[in-house]
């Protein structure tokens, strides 16, 4: 048993196409859904933070899935009425040129992976999470083979550029982008690299995402990098900036045990597909899901604000007094919100809990410790609308 044990070998972490311009910049290497990421650089997580807030950071998100939906018939309304059969968002209005946020679910409601979804007219263009890719390709090969060809696009890296001073650093090399507005998402030739951008992120902030070709990563990372109201930002400051933006990570604030209206993203579903909609449910789990729209759910993701100046992390318990002994709901996501100077944190609660002020308690190293549920984002957003 000893000799198995010792020849076994975790799987090799696969590197970003960027990786060697994070340690050229000094970036802490540390593994993160199977790959090599940098979790910060010499300026540190909380100079990162405030300089997204104020400036431009510069995120390598090549880790995620880029993926193609071709629609066999070459009718892009044939592709988006397919998704629709695994999401419960109108992906049929998404007009060319624009991009939504989606969801896949399970037969009961559950999310199996949070997604963008954009329309490049001839073809739909997916962004899926990291450790979810390879079973978001085949959950996609198994329910839409029939109608698309699945394209997944290894070859391309995946970069963000976010903050206030990012329109105008994009814009000075490629100035033909400082027009799109907030979702606005196609291609686009930036240093005459055939890209797809999307203006958008994940951040809060107004910012742009550019998928580029992986072996002309370098030269435009590199080139956004030149302006001085650029840092390279790594995962560290990635998380408390989505954090106060109140964004959700998946596998953490949303995942298969969470619905849509669980996890507070009823705005994500359109009334086209909700009880009375031209093409309601017909998704996994719409049974569970629409129910929940009507008469609501018995838990919800809220915001939560530390009464004291302890950060409430991830997998605390919250009860509904300082004494009692059954715990009403978890905290999915916390930490020090660096942008407001205070603990933030995310977690469910019984829907009775989840009115702005409720107080609960939440379990720190045995001391029960006050927080009051607070409506989100934390840090308004920015988003050019």
């Amino acid at each position: 048993m000893l000799a198995a044990a010792d020849s076994y070998s975790a799987p090799a972490l696969k590197r970003v196409p960027l990786h060697d311009l994070h340690i050229a910049r000094g970036g802490k290497i540390v593994p993160f859904a199977g790959y090599e990421m940098p979790v910060q650089y010499a300026a540190g997580v909380l100079k990162e933070h405030l300089h997204t807030r104020s400036a431009a950071g510069l995120f390598d998100v090549s880790h995620m899935g880029q993926i193609i939906l071709r629609p066999k018939s070459g009718k892009i309304e044939d592709a988006a009425l397919a998704l629709e059969r695994l999401v419960p968002q109108d992906i049929a209005a998404v007009k060319q040129g624009r991009q939504r946020y989606a969801q896949f679910t399970n037969d009961t409601g559950g999310i199996l992976d949070d997604l963008m979804v954009a329309n490049f007219g001839d073809h739909l263009f997916l962004v899926v999470n990291a450790a979810c890719k390879d079973a978001d390709e085949a959950h996609l090969r198994k329910h839409l083979s029939d109608v698309c060809a699945i394209e997944p696009l290894p070859d391309r890296a995946l970069i963000a550029l976010q903050g206030p001073k990012a329109v105008d650093v994009l814009g000075g090399i490629a100035p033909m982008l400082s027009a799109m507005n907030f979702m606005d998402a196609g291609p686009r030739r930036v240093l005459d690299i055939d890209c797809f951008v999307s203006r958008s992120g994940y951040t809060g902030e107004d910012g742009f995402e550019i998928s580029v070709p992986a072996k002309d990563a370098q030269r435009l990372a590199a080139a956004l990098l030149d302006d001085a109201a650029v840092l390279p930002i790594g995962l560290g400051a990635r998380d408390s900036l989505r954090l106060e933006a109140g964004l959700c990570l998946y596998g953490h604030d949303i995942d298969t045990t969470t619905t849509p209206v669980e996890g507070a993203l009823e705005w994500s579903v359109q009334k086209s597909r909700r009880t009375g909609g031209a093409r309601a449910g017909g998704f996994p789990g719409a049974d569970t899901v629409l129910r929940q729209f009507d008469s609501s759910a018995v838990r919800r993701r809220v915001g939560l604000k530390a009464e004291g100046r302890a950060p409430v992390r991830e997998s605390a318990a919250l009860y509904a007094d300082e004494n009692s002994l059954e715990k009403i709901g978890i905290v999915t996501s916390g930490g020090f919100g660096p942008s407001i100077n205070a603990p933030v944190a995310m977690g469910y609660v019984p829907t009775s809990f989840s009115i702005d002020g409720s107080r609960v308690f939440a379990d720190v190293r045995g001391q029960r410790l006050p927080m009051r549920v607070a409506p989100m984002p934390f840090v308004p957003h920015s988003y050019k609308r």
